[in-house]
């Protein structure tokens, strides 16, 4: 990196807040794509870490002035590259943006800074028991601003949705340096073209997220798991959209091979609960009486079991509950050195069976034993392709994208949690015609005119 950027960028933030010695900043090279996809990672790069919105401003200034690429960075767990500088940039880190500016209970909101951790905000959350924030992606570590960049998903989407069902309003910098909010504190806003969804899920390249207001929720007081067991895949999807069309909405509705969840326990030291049958639902349940969870309980196994369910557990401990959510939570850990990749595509749930068919039959055609788990109830199926001894099988490519044609067969998507980032742009092509990409780059351009953020992220 240039010394008079350094020396640029110590003007702005001061000395402490810069950092250019490559022993120090590894951590801010990669994020946690699987080591046999990431990108190659630019090490010529500097370290930034603004303290406000302001200093941020100033930064996006200089880049547009000296044609500096600047890579938004969160909590650097997300799984597709999308943090990853691949030239010579300005890593821009948020982690000092981490305060709780406003907690509003009388609209049911919560203001906070976009480096601020999920774990901080659930901190803050738990010292009141009222309300609560739904969208958990699995790392507490995420860090707002990032999580809304990414569009987060997570377990609770049954019910509650995603971050973009959340979020109402930001404050942004973009990357001309102008700080600009978008979205209120309000239930109806409909004037104008809507920026503030268009930035939601832009994976930091249409602008930096610099404060969040998140939406929050009346915490039911009573919560209980199901772990009910099926021989076969099919009849564990067919049994899901009954249940939901009884008016049953679980929290959330997790799908597991066996195998995944006896390794997982096994890793942990421990013991997954369900012995029979091949294929396991995890319904997490809350309702805000004790008679509710019960008749919801009940109803959900009665389904069950209409749909040959081969056994029924009800986790009514706390410290049950935990031990399942843990195994679960856990189901990458035994796979982890030998995944060649974890796609996050999804279907419309009505047609997860036949998917997992077809994916069972593309892995029987290429001798690769794909392991599959995810949220069934929106159709959000993770499906692990395994690796050759801890390489990139030769049919790698070839399998992903008849993966991804079989998604789309059925009215999906390539990626429903996990992002575009920079190891799934490639394939936009399939899901997007011509003019929808032209679309999306003549965006890009308008809010990025010198193209400085976040350089192959999305759309080149």
């Amino acid at each position: 990196m240039k010394s008079e950027i350094i020396e640029s960028l110590k003007s702005i933030v001061g000395e402490d807040w810069i950092t250019y010695d490559l022993s120090k900043m590894q951590r801010y090279l990669y994020d946690e794509t699987e080591p046999l996809l990431r990108p190659e990672a630019c090490k010529d790069c500097v370290v930034v870490k603004p303290g406000s919105a302001e200093e941020i401003s100033e930064i996006l200034k200089y880049s547009n002035k000296t044609l500096t690429p600047v890579v938004a960075r969160g909590g650097g767990t997300g799984v597709v590259g999308g943090v990853i500088p691949t030239e010579s940039s300005i890593i821009l880190s948020l982690e000092r943006l981490n305060k709780i500016v406003e907690f509003d209970e009388k609209n049911l909101m919560i203001t906070i800074e976009a480096g601020a951790t999920l774990a901080d905000l659930l901190e803050e959350l738990n010292k009141q028991d009222k309300l609560f924030f739904p969208i958990h992606p699995g790392d507490e570590g995420a860090q707002i601003g990032g999580m809304v960049a990414t569009n987060a998903g997570g377990t609770k989407a049954v019910k509650h949705g995603i971050m973009r069902n959340h979020v109402k309003a930001l404050e942004v910098v973009l990357p001309t340096g102008e700080i600009v909010n978008v979205g209120g504190k309000l239930i109806k806003n409909n004037m104008g073209y809507d920026l503030l969804h268009m930035l939601i899920g832009s994976e930091g390249t249409l602008g930096i997220i610099t404060k969040v207001t998140l939406k929050l929720y009346a915490q039911n007081k009573y919560n209980g798991t199901l772990l009910v067991s099926f021989d076969t895949r099919r009849e564990a999807c067919d049994a899901v959209p009954c249940i939901l069309q009884e008016g049953i909405t679980p929290l959330a509705v997790e799908y597991m091979d066996k195998i995944i969840a006896q390794n997982a326990a096994q890793q942990l030291g421990t013991k997954w609960p369900a012995n029979k049958g091949s294929v396991d639902l995890i319904f997490m349940i809350d309702e805000p009486t004790e008679d509710a969870l019960y008749a919801s309980s009940e109803k959900i196994v009665e389904i069950c079991e209409e749909h040959n369910a081969v056994d029924s557990i009800i986790a009514e401990t706390t410290k049950e509950q935990r031990n399942i959510l843990a195994i679960r939570s856990n189901a990458y850990g035994p796979y982890k050195d030998n995944i060649a990749d974890a796609l996050d595509i999804a279907v419309p749930p009505s047609t997860v069976p036949d998917f997992f068919d077809d994916i069972t039959a593309l892995g029987e055609k290429y001798g690769n034993h794909i392991l599959s788990l995810g949220h069934i109830a929106d159709g959000n199926i993770h499906n692990f392709i395994m690796g050759d001894n801890g390489k990139l099988p030769s049919y790698y490519e070839e399998l992903k994208e008849e993966m991804y044609k079989t998604a789309l067969k059925y009215g999906g998507t390539i990626t429903a949690e996990h992002g575009t980032g920079k190891t799934r742009k490639k394939h936009m092509s399939l899901q997007f015609t011509k003019r929808e990409l032209e679309i999306m780059k003549g965006i890009r351009k308008v809010f990025d005119p010198n193209e400085i953020l976040n350089p192959g992220t999305i759309i080149d």
